[in-house]
C-alpha cells in the first residue's frame, strides 16, 4: 500500500504541458522586528501552555476556557536565532532580493510555520485547481530540513526529514499532496541548523499549472484624509519591482479636503511607478463612491483582469498581491480574494481572519469558529487549533480586496451608501450569483482595527443602520429582515437610556430615508454627511471637547469598576434596569445634574447599563481626544422614543414592498451608468476644484 501523505518526486516534464509556478514565495520582514513572529518561529512552544489549559478546561467543563496570556519574547528570540537580508553571504544571494534570504545560527531551530510562510494547503485544495504543492528550498551549509502537514483539527506530525550536508548552494525539492485538506490544515518546514550554521537562500511553493499567461491587475485607492500613508504606499509599491510586471495602473481616487498630489512627498513616492499612477480627482462621494471609481476605470479600460481595492489609510506587503493574483488566476471559478487585517498598532495581531452576515440578525461578524483579535506574537500558528480549520466567509472588507473583472462587468458596482456595508453587500450579491469570496490567509495589510473607534454613536449611526437595513432589504429571505428590526429598536432604548439623543435622531433619519425609497440612494451621497454633521449640533451629547478642564468637575468620582458592578448578570436582570431606566424618564432630572456632571467616565465603561442610573455624565470618545457632557432630558427621550416606536412598525409593516422596489432598482442604482452621472455632478469643494 502507499501512504498518499508521502512526497512524491520532484515533477519533471509534464505529459499535459503545464509548468511550475510560483504560489507563494518564503519572505522576511523588513526592519519591522513587531511582526517577526507572522514570518518565522523561533519558539515552538509559544503560547503551548495556553492551548493545554484550554484543552484540561474543555475536558472537564465541556466548553473553551478564558485565553491567559503568558510571556515570549519574541523579537529577541528572532534575532539570536536568524538574521535576515544584508547578513547573508553576497555570493549566495545571486539575483534573489535581501528579503527572500537568511542566516541561521549554529545549533538554533527556526519553524516555518508561521501566517505569512506556511503554506495554507486547505484553500488551495478547495478553490484552486490545484492538486498538489512543490517545496522548492535553496540552502547552504549543514542543515536539517523537516516537513511539516497539520489537519483542520490542529493536530500536526511530520512528513519527511532531508539532512543537508554542503556549504555550497544546494536545491531540494518536495511534490507533496493535497487530497487530505478537505477541511483544513498547512503545510511547513522547519530548518535545525548545523554546528556552521545554515544559509536558507531562498524558498518557494510551486505547483504545476497551465502554461497561461499571469493576470494582470490595477489597483484602486480611495483617499481621504491619510497622505502621509498614502504617499508611504506609493512608495511601497513602486519599490515591489516583482509586481510591476502584472500592473497596469494604480488609480488614486482623490476625495480629500487637499489633493493628495500637493503632498510634498507624492511625485517622488510616485515616481519609480511611473506612468501606472492616475490621479481622478472628485467630490466626497464616500467609500462606495472612491471604489466604485476604481472598479469603473478598470473595467473601461480593458487592459486589467483584475482590480484591488485598498483604503489609503492601509499599510501592505506587495508579496500578497502576488499571491491573491496566482490564487485568483487558478480558482476553478471566478473568485474575490481578499486581504485579511491586522492591527496598525499591536502589529502581530490579526484583527479580521474571516467574516460573514448572519442571515437571521442581519449583522456582520466572524465567520464561523473563528476568532478576532489573535496575537501571534503569543500564540503561534501551531498552537492555535482553529487556525488550522479552513474558514468560509461571505465577503472581505475592501482595505484589501481582489474583485476579478468578469464579476464586475456581471454584478455591476457598489451600492451607493457612501461608506459600511458596500464590501458586505457586493461579497453576498456576488456569493449569490455563484462567486465565492475567499479571505486568504497569508495575504494581509495592516489598518488601524475598528475597536479603537466608537462609530456606532457619531455621524457614522445614520450609516451603520441606514445601509444595513438596505443591504437586507436587497439580500435578506427572512421575513422582515428576521431579527433586524428588534435589535434596532433595541439598540434606540439603549441609546435613549444613555442620554445619546444625537445617535437616536441619527438612525431615525435613516430608517426615514429608507420607507422613501431607493431614489435617496444616489441623489444625496454627496450632500448627506454636512446635513448629519449639522444634525448632531443640536444636541450636547455631540459637542465634544478635547480638555477634560472645559467641564464643571464632576460631583463624584466614579467608583473603581463601575462597569462591572452595575452589568447585568441575567436576562431578568437586564430588564429590571431597562425598565426601572424607562420609569426614570418620568421623572425630572436633579437640579445640580444639569450644573455640574455627577460624574466623568472613560469610554469603555459607559454602558448604558452605568448611564441608566445618571442624570448627566462626561464620556470620553473611544479615540481618546475629546469627551463630551450628557445630560438626560426626559422630554427628548419621550419624543424621540415615540417616533422610534412608530418607524420601527411603519417599516416592519411596508418590509415586503420596499424589499421587492429596492431589488427592482437596485440594477439601475449599481450600474456604471448611473454611477458615471454621480461620479459627473459630485462636487468638489477644494480651492481650485471645478
Amino acid at each position: 500500500m502507499t501512504d498518499e501523505n508521502a512526497p512524491a518526486p520532484p515533477p519533471s516534464d509534464d505529459p499535459q504541458g503545464r509548468r511550475l509556478r510560483v504560489l507563494q514565495r518564503v519572505v522576511f520582514p523588513g526592519e519591522d522586528l513587531d511582526v517577526v513572529p507572522l514570518y518565522v518561529e523561533t519558539n515552538t512552544e509559544r503560547g503551548a501552555s495556553e492551548l493545554a489549559a484550554e484543552v484540561a478546561a474543555s475536558s472537564m467543563t465541556g466548553r473553551n476556557a478564558t485565553s491567559v496570556p503568558i510571556a515570549t519574547g519574541a523579537v529577541g528570540e528572532a534575532q539570536s536565532s536568524i538574521r535576515f537580508g544584508d547578513d547573508v553571504p553576497g555570493h549566495l544571494l545571486e539575483e534573489v532580493g535581501p528579503r527572500r534570504s537568511a542566516v541561521i545560527s549554529a545549533g538554533r531551530r527556526v519553524s516555518f510555520a508561521t501566517y505569512f510562510n506556511a503554506f495554507p494547503a486547505s484553500y488551495w485544495r478547495r478553490w484552486t485547481t490545484v492538486d498538489a504543492v512543490t517545496l522548492r528550498i535553496r540552502v547552504a551549509g549543514e542543515s536539517k530540513v523537516i516537513l511539516y502537514r497539520s489537519t483542520a483539527k490542529g493536530h500536526s506530525h511530520p512528513v519527511e526529514t532531508i539532512t543537508i550536508e554542503s556549504d555550497y548552494a544546494e536545491t531540494i525539492e518536495r511534490t507533496l499532496p493535497l487530497t487530505p485538506f478537505i477541511d483544513g490544515g498547512w503545510y511547513w518546514f522547519d530548518i535545525v541548523a548545523g554546528p556552521r550554521g545554515t544559509t536558507l537562500i531562498e524558498a518557494d511553493w510551486l505547483a504545476l499549472t497551465d502554461p497561461a499567461p499571469a493576470g494582470r491587475v490595477s489597483i484602486g485607492i480611495t483617499a481621504f484624509g491619510a497622505p502621509d500613508d498614502l504617499v508611504q504606499k506609493l512608495r511601497v509599491l513602486g519599490e515591489a519591482t516583482d509586481l510591476h510586471p502584472l500592473l497596469d495602473t494604480v488609480y488614486v481616487i482623490d476625495q480629500s479636503p487637499k489633493r493628495v498630489s500637493d503632498h510634498p512627498g507624492f511625485q517622488d513616492a510616485a515616481k519609480k511607478l511611473g506612468a501606472r499612477v492616475q490621479v481622478i480627482e472628485q467630490g466626497n462621494i464616500g467609500g462606495s463612491g472612491g471604489f466604485s471609481r476604481s472598479m469603473d476605470e478598470t473595467v473601461r479600460a480593458g487592459q486589467s483582469d483584475y482590480v484591488l481595492l485598498s483604503d489609503d489609510d492601509v499599510e501592505i506587503d506587495p508579496e500578497g498581491i502576488l499571491r491573491a493574483v496566482t490564487f485568483a488566476d487558478l480558482a476553478r471559478k471566478p473568485t474575490i480574494v481578499g486581504g485579511q487585517m491586522f492591527s496598525r498598532y499591536e502589529r502581530s495581531v490579526l484583527h479580521a481572519f474571516a467574516e460573514a452576515v448572519a442571515p437571521y440578525r442581519w449583522w456582520w461578524g466572524n465567520a464561523p469558529n473563528t476568532k478576532s483579535r489573535h496575537d501571534f506574537g503569543r500564540r503561534n500558528l501551531q498552537n492555535t487549533p482553529w487556525l488550522h480549520r479552513r474558514a468560509d466567509g461571505d465577503y472581505n472588507g475592501w482595505w484589501m480586496c481582489l474583485i476579478p473583472v468578469r464579476v464586475i462587468k456581471e454584478l455591476g458596482l457598489a451600492i451607493p451608501i457612501f461608506i459600511k456595508w458596500d464590501d458586505a453587500e457586493y461579497g453576498v450579491r456576488a456569493r449569490d450569483r455563484g462567486y465565492p469570496t475567499v479571505s486568504l490567509p497569508g495575504v494581509a495589510c495592516w489598518q488601524a482595527p475598528w475597536t479603537d473607534k466608537n462609530d456606532a454613536l457619531d455621524w457614522n449611526a445614520y450609516y451603520h443602520l441606514r445601509n444595513r437595513l438596505v443591504a437586507a432589504l436587497l439580500h435578506s429571505q427572512e421575513p422582515h429582515g428576521g431579527k433586524l428590526l428588534s435589535e434596532s429598536l433595541e439598540r434606540q432604548l439603549q441609546a435613549l437610556l444613555s442620554m445619546q439623543y444625537s445617535t437616536v435622531r441619527l438612525r431615525l433619519l435613516a430608517i426615514e430615508d429608507v420607507l422613501s425609497g431607493p431614489a435617496h440612494l444616489h441623489r444625496e451621497i454627496a450632500t448627506k454627511l454636512p446635513q448629519l454633521r449639522e444634525l448632531r449640533t443640536q444636541f450636547a451629547d455631540a459637542r465634544g471637547e478635547a480638555d477634560l478642564e472645559s467641564f464643571p468637575p464632576p460631583r463624584r468620582r466614579a467608583p473603581e469598576a463601575v462597569k462591572e458592578s452595575l452589568t447585568p448578570t441575567n436576562k431578568r436582570n437586564l430588564l429590571t434596569k431597562a425598565l426601572s431606566g424607562t420609569a426614570r424618564q418620568f421623572r425630572a432630572p436633579r437640579k445640580g445634574a444639569q450644573r455640574r456632571p455627577q460624574m466623568a467616565l472613560p469610554q469603555q465603561d459607559a454602558s448604558w447599563f452605568v448611564l441608566v442610573t445618571l442624570d448627566s455624565a462626561v464620556v470620553s470618545t473611544a479615540d481618546g481626544t475629546s469627551a463630551s457632557w450628557y445630560r438626560r432630558d426626559p422630554r427628548l427621550f419621550r419624543s424621540l422614543g415615540w417616533r422610534s416606536v412608530r418607524a420601527h412598525a411603519r417599516l416592519r409593516r411596508q418590509w415586503a414592498r420596499l424589499a421587492e422596489e429596492y431589488r427592482a432598482a437596485a440594477p439601475e442604482f449599481t450600474s456604471p451608468e448611473k454611477w458615471r452621472e454621480t461620479f459627473a455632478a459630485s462636487p468638489d469643494e477644494r480651492p481650485g476644484g471645478s
